[in-house]
Parts: C-alpha cells; structure tokens; sequence
C-alpha cells in the first residue's frame, strides 16, 4: 500500500481564529466509483468526482484500504450541461487557491463559519469512520429539507455566497454555482457507520450547527462540522439560445436529477492518528502544529487513474450508466436522443 501522507491532498493550509481548518484537495479522479454507496460495484451508478488519499478504490476496507499513513476521501456527484440539442457536456470546475486542480474546498470547523474564536470543543472522527449526506432519489424540497444546508449559490462573482437555495438556480450565473454540502455534527458515540451510512450522525435537536443547539441524547458526541464547497465553472454555458427549448434551466447531476434537491456528498476518514484531534484543539493561524503542508504543484500531481474504461467527457448522446433527465416534485422523465 503506497503511504499518501505527503502525497494526497494538503493542504495549502488556511485557518482562521483557532482551529479553523480550510484547504483545498485538487481532484483525484472523475469516474464511476462509489466505494459508500455501492461498494464493490465497477461501475457505481453514476460519475463522481473525487479528492483525497490516492488508496481510493472500489471497496475502502477500512481493515485494508486505510492505513495510517492515509488521509480522508471526499466526493460528490458531477454536474452536466444538457443543450437544446439534448446532449450533455461536464461541466468544469475552479479552484479557490490559484493553479489548483479542480476539486473540493474542505472546512473542519468548532463553531460557526463567521465565529472566529472557535471556542467550542469537537471530537475528531475515528478511524475507519465514513457518513454520507442528501438522498439521490429527492425531487421535491420537502425531500431535502430534512437534510439541513445542501444548498446552491448563484455567483455574481467569486466572493458571493448568498442567497443559498435548496434547488438549482434558474438563471445564468455569471461566476459559475458553488455547491455546499454541510454534514451533522452529533455522533452516537460507538458506531462508524451504519446500514444507511446516516443513521449513526444527526443534527442538533434545534436549529443547525450553526445555532449551537445541544446534540440530542441518542448521539451526543459533538464532532466539528464538515463542509464541502464546489465551484462549478457554469458560466461557460450561460447562453439561453442553448438551452432546453422549454426555458427550463440546464444542468443536471450525473444520475439524473436536474431539480438540485438530490444534492449529496460522501465521507471517508482517515487522517493520520490523533493529527486532526489536535489540530481542533490548537490555536493556530496557517500553520497548525501536526499538520504538514505542500505546494500548489506538489498536491496537483497526485492523481490516480480511472479503473472504469468509458467516455464521460465530450459531448455526450446520454448521462454516464444511462439516466434519464428527471424533474420534480411531478413523476416526469425525458430521456433525450440526439
């Protein structure tokens, strides 16, 4: 098993106040893999993109596949562009720190983004820990209201971050769509995972994390919020006159969804020993005791090869694993041939 500490994702390291933890992890692979959801399977139902420890693979054996040495995995759905035409395009993704590969921008936070005391004290994950947010199948907002935080920001630019919604935007945004994905932050203090790969985690019993409210009795372990951002780079296909003939807007997740309310994200632990436990407990501003940095260039080179063989780029006649285009809350289909 290569080691991946020093080669994977890290960090161009930024914090704010004490223990704040943002970085960049450029992009490991774009395929068809889904070691949570569809474990085993080759290929998973539909493309993801992924960032993290380059043991990524089809199962994550947490007793095999997550040796110490090893950090976290994290990966999302891909976003497409379906045209007038009904083909489909990927769509692109920026960074936030210049010259990084696409990829996610990870918060580990005590408190709320804005808080920048992050006084609260969190526990880590454990090792062999993983949980998944959202649910593939929603298609109406009551479906995804449950969830809490999977939301979507039109960027006028690339310092905008509101309004949120729960639904794609129905407009061209000129700085592209910047996904977020926030996970509960109450654990029950025993499992690592459960059969839903949810269960095991909930949310404060008032409000959001952000509202400090009391981790019900059932999980009353507070762990530090993660936060998922992905920018997708939309403005490349801000032209109505491409759009679907119907006005609608004209993205879609890569297993079929152009509502947005399908919105979700998966979690593999796997930091190196207690690192981010001390991390959260330290004061630290950009270099934080137990946390190894690298260069822009240093973590744009790990990169792993797709084991799925197939064409999930280029102008496309159907989505990847061959989903129909779905709309919501109202049963309807459309499965576009070129």
């Amino acid at each position: 098993m290569k080691s991946t500490n020093q080669a994977l994702l890290v960090l161009m390291l930024a914090t704010f106040g004490s223990a704040l933890i943002r970085f960049q992890c450029s992009q490991l692979v774009v395929e068809r893999l889904d070691p949570l959801v569809n474990p085993g399977m080759l290929p998973s139902t539909h493309v993801h993109q992924i960032v993290g420890g380059n043991s990524f693979n089809a199962t994550m054996d947490p007793k095999k596949d997550m040796p110490a040495e090893d950090f976290s995995n994290y990966w999302t759905a891909v976003l497409y562009f379906r045209a007038k035409n009904g083909t489909f395009k990927r769509v692109p993704q920026t960074s936030q720190i210049s010259g990084a590969t696409a990829g996610i921008t990870v918060y580990y936070m005590q408190d709320a983004l804005y808080d920048t005391a992050q006084k609260s004290k969190v526990t880590a994950f454990k090792p062999g820990f993983r949980m998944f947010i959202g649910d593939v199948n929603a298609r109406s907002k009551a479906e995804v209201t449950k969830y809490r935080q999977l939301t979507y920001t039109c960027m006028e630019n690339t310092g905008t971050r509101e309004p949120e919604t729960l639904n794609f935007p129905q407009k061209p945004c000129k700085a592209g769509i910047m996904v977020n994905q926030r996970f509960p932050t109450c654990w029950d203090g025993k499992n690592l995972d459960s059969p839903d790969h949810m269960a095991h985690m909930a949310y404060p019993e008032s409000g959001t994390f952000e509202s400090g409210g009391p981790c019900p009795a059932s999980h009353p372990v507070r762990t530090a919020q993660v936060l998922f951002e992905v920018v997708w780079d939309t403005s490349k296909f801000n032209n109505k006159a491409d759009w679907p003939a119907d006005g609608s807007q004209p993205f879609v997740w890569s297993f079929g969804d152009a509502t947005g309310y399908a919105n979700h994200a998966d979690y593999v632990f796997g930091w190196k020993g207690d690192a981010l436990q001390k991390i959260l407990d330290t004061a630290c501003v950009v270099n934080c005791a137990g946390a190894k940095t690298q260069n822009t260039a240093a973590m744009n080179k790990c990169a792993q090869k797709a084991v799925v063989n197939e064409n999930i780029d280029g102008w496309l006649t159907e989505l990847p694993g061959g989903h129909e285009v779905q709309y919501g809350p109202a049963p309807r289909a459309v499965k576009y041939v070129a």
